[in-house]
């Protein structure tokens, strides 16, 4: 039953007390993130005996051969239920009969308790009646030693039995010293044992208001969050509407944009190339007048009379059939002009199409900001709402029962923690008469085998084989004092060790069975659920005590595994039966207020003109400036031609040279005066027109004008066309579906202002049932009363004191036997046989010197 007030008491401790619990952390996605500051406990949830643990194990193995019965749970529910009484009716039928049960269960250790007071009763008695026979010269105690044959054998076999024997008590005085230090040190650490438990219990009770009210502070943290979004809604409302439009509307806009720069550089290269055409025509035509000149000097010149002349004749008409070749190669002047292109690009150009589309930009850009505008008064609603909310949730800390009996519980750590103080020295010095005692038992058996060491050794050692039972040496006849001695002492008090072992044997093979191991498996907390079993009139006794309503399952084993594992006392003890923190945090009740508010928020955005009707028509002009018309290839083919048939060089060298094979004469010199004026027309107009035409920077950029003009103006009646199907589309899609898109992005942005507040009230709740006043130091303070001071400190060294001692003990008995029996051979003898050869045989006669018997 101390044990049952002791569990009692320390779950009082949990239902009056929250503690402080391991490190929680919550992050949502949306970046709040709560965590519950971290405390560390002194006491360690778990003891290691260390290395002297195998021998616990031995003795527990023991325990179990002996009592192999299972833990008897309905004979300790009968006697909790005081339905097993020895005082009144002990002659009734079911109290026999349960009576018959515990000795059946106990059946085991009563054997063993009834051997061990036989051995208690029966050795002083044997021990006198051998004194007693050994006077009389009997028993051993003639001082004659008959011979034997078979006697060098026994001798040898009763030393090696001894020793044996001796090795076995000396393992048994071993395992008692161990224990009987292991006790006092364990004793010892009780003081800083139950000084870590009052700690880490105090640290559980202080720290928890802190972090109660930690926990609802926290909601700070989460209104500013809110009230910087609600401050912030002209980029994350209106932003987030800006940002679903964007991909219909700015791709539009976007287009236009760049037909508006189109428009103005269509209209830079038409201009380019026209002036580049009306420079390469006067180029041309200038040419085409130097080189008529030249054609027409040579005709006359082949008039002269010389070209008649035979050999001349052939060179006149070559040079003549030539002539056809000084014409131009090209038909720059037939081109058109692009003069009608340019005044109709000058005539789209007088709107400012650039300017319309800003207009569009702006108009479009300007949503967060009406946004903004439209909704003044509904955030200074939602805020006001959130006030609110703070409000009920500062008060909740005066609502929660935990905290009310704080002060008293701290009181009772403090007079607990006096009454161990004041205690403690006591249990210290008793301790330390314990120990002594110990000490003298394991004593008392150490000087036992120590005389049946010595015994041996000096009776192994002077023993000589050669000198007769009168004749052996001191150290001989010492030795086998010495066991005499040894015996003596055994049976004076062995019967002592024996009943010190019969006690701790019952008392802690008996707390082992009943209390260490059913508190390990958590047995004995089943018998302790049993209904109606610590009061009949409560179902459970636990939720009877702490809830005052008996019909709730609430359970010791349930109480201890949750506290085990470290969770809240909220659950652990079922409290929601009386303070439903879901009621006071009723997260529905609170996401639906805040969402009425944002259901009357009304956001109009409309008037939202991407391009107005001057600027469509800017672009239907353009469309039919007649741009797309122009063969540009025809420009290309003839930006790519030579300025002239022949090379003028070649054609003046080959003149030169028919000219030198002419004689002198005036056509002679009119053929070279031709030829020099070809080459000066090739290096003065041929030479540069090509640089235009072909090779130079003029041409580079007239080419690259006319690919420009080309590119822009294929297809450029489709492509004004799609802008403008895809503006009217645009301009469709805000007029018709931007109150869809504003009902979607308003409720994307009140599930994120309302999700703050979800997420952290969510997370008050959780802290609440499951991570504040986590319980762990009540049960580590249980395990420490429990399962090491009772089970680890006391109850297992005491086991192996017993277990060693009565093993030493046990071995006394044969070790005397032998010990007597192996004196005969050590001592010296008052008298011995003498033996005779005659003819027929050995026949021996008794000699005494005296009469000695020990």
């Amino acid at each position: 039953m101390a044990l049952l007030l002791g569990f009692l008491l320390l779950l009082e401790l949990c239902w009056d007390t929250s503690a402080l619990g391991p490190l929680s952390s919550t992050k949502g996605s949306d970046g709040l993130e709560f965590e519950l500051p971290a405390t560390n406990y002194e006491t360690k949830d778990s003891y290691q005996a260390g290395p002297i643990s195998v021998l616990f194990q031995i003795v527990q193995v023991f325990l179990r051969v002996v009592q192999p019965h299972p833990f008897p749970e309905d004979i300790l529910r009968k006697i909790l239920q005081k339905k097993f009484d020895f005082s009144t009716d002990y002659d009734k039928p079911e109290n026999v009969v349960l009576t018959l049960k515990i000795i059946y269960y106990e059946i085991g250790i009563i054997i063993c308790a009834v051997l061990g007071l036989l051995f208690v009763i029966l050795m002083p008695l044997v021990g006198f009646c051998f004194g007693l026979c050994r006077c009389c010269n009997k028993c051993g105690g003639e001082m004659h030693q008959r011979q034997k044959k078979n006697g060098a054998f026994l001798r040898k076999y009763f030393t090696v039995s001894l020793l044996v024997i001796c090795i076995f008590i000396s393992v048994g005085i071993i395992y008692g010293f161990v224990a009987n230090h292991h006790l006092r040190t364990r004793i010892e650490k009780t003081r800083k044992l139950a000084e870590s438990n009052l700690k880490d219990l105090r640290t559980l009770l202080i720290g928890t208001p802190a972090q109660i009210n930690y926990v609802l502070s926290q909601y700070t943290s989460t209104k500013e969050k809110a009230f910087s979004d609600l401050d912030n809604i002209k980029s994350l409302l209106g932003g987030g509407i800006h940002d679903q439009l964007r991909p219909k509307v700015i791709p539009v806009l976007d287009d236009i944009k760049a037909m508006a720069e189109s428009i103005k550089e269509t209209r830079e290269a038409l201009l380019n190339v026209n002036n580049t055409l009306k420079e390469l025509k006067m180029s041309t035509a200038q040419l085409n007048t130097s080189l008529s000149d030249v054609k027409r000097n040579l005709e006359q010149s082949l008039n002269d009379p010389m070209c008649s002349v035979p050999p001349v004749a052939t060179t006149c008409n070559n040079i003549r059939m030539s002539l056809g070749q000084l014409d131009d190669n090209t038909n720059l002047g037939q081109l058109p002009s692009l003069d009608k292109q340019i005044d109709n690009i000058n005539n789209v150009l007088q709107t400012d199409l650039s300017s319309l589309v800003q207009k569009g930009y702006k108009s479009f850009n300007d949503i967060p900001e009406m946004v903004q505008n439209q909704t003044t008064d509904i955030i200074s609603d939602v805020k006001r709402t959130l006030n609110s909310l703070g409000s009920d949730i500062e008060n909740m800390s005066e609502q929660i029962p935990i905290q009310d009996k704080l002060s008293d519980f701290i009181g009772y750590i403090n007079d607990t923690e006096t009454y161990i103080h004041r205690n403690l020295p006591t249990l210290e010095e008793y301790d330390s008469y314990r120990w002594l005692g110990g000490l003298i038992v394991c004593c008392l058996l150490t000087l036992i085998v120590v005389f049946y060491y010595l015994g041996l050794m000096c009776g192994t050692f002077g023993y000589d084989r050669h000198a007769t039972p009168t004749r052996r040496g001191c150290v001989s006849n010492t030795g086998g004092i010495f066991l005499m001695v040894g015996v003596g002492i055994s049976f004076l008090f062995c019967w002592i060790l024996m009943t010190i072992v019969v006690l701790t044997f019952v008392i802690g093979g008996n707390m082992e069975k009943l209390v260490c191991e059913p508190y390990q498996n958590r047995k004995l907390f089943q018998i302790l659920d049993t209904p109606y079993l610590l009061n009949e009139n409560w179902k459970y006794y636990l939720s009877g005590m702490v809830l005052n309503k008996p019909d709730i399952n609430l359970t010791f084993e349930q109480v201890y595994s949750d506290c085990k594992e470290n969770k809240g006392i909220y659950s652990t003890l079922k409290l929601e039966n009386t303070y439903n923190i879901s009621e006071h945090l009723n997260i529905q009740e609170h996401s639906r207020n805040l969402s009425n508010d944002f259901k009357n928020m009304n956001v109009n955005i409309d008037n939202i003109v991407l391009l107005d009707a001057a600027g469509r028509k800017n672009l239907m002009d353009f469309s039919s400036s007649g741009v797309d018309t122009i063969d540009y290839n025809v420009y290309l083919a003839e930006m790519g031609k030579t300025p002239t048939k022949v090379n003028l060089l070649s054609f003046a060298d080959d003149l030169d040279t028919k000219a030198n094979n002419l004689p002198q004469g005036s056509l002679k010199q009119s053929l070279k005066n031709n030829a020099q004026n070809l080459k000066t027309i090739h290096h003065g107009q041929v030479m540069p027109l090509e640089q235009s035409m072909k090779y130079g920077k003029a041409r580079s950029t007239i080419n690259q004008s006319i690919k420009e003009l080309q590119h822009k103006s294929s297809g450029l009646r489709v492509k004004v066309a799609n802008i403008l199907s895809s503006l009217d589309s645009a301009q469709d899609f805000l007029q018709t579906r931007i109150s869809s898109v504003i009902v979607k992005e308003s409720s994307k942005y009140g599930n994120m202002i309302i999700g703050y507040f979800e997420h952290y009230l969510q997370w008050v709740k959780i802290s609440i049932t499951e991570q504040i006043a986590a319980c762990k130091p009540v049960a580590t303070a249980l395990d420490s009363a429990v399962d090491v001071f009772l089970c680890s400190y006391i109850i297992d060294p005491m086991n192996l004191f017993w277990f060693g001692i009565g093993k030493a003990t046990i071995f006394l008995l044969p070790a005397i036997i032998f010990a007597v029996k192996l004196a005969k051979y050590y001592r010296r003898m008052d008298s011995e046989d003498v033996y005779d050869d005659m003819e027929n045989g050995n026949i021996g006669f008794h000699r005494h010197h005296s009469t000695q018997t020990v």
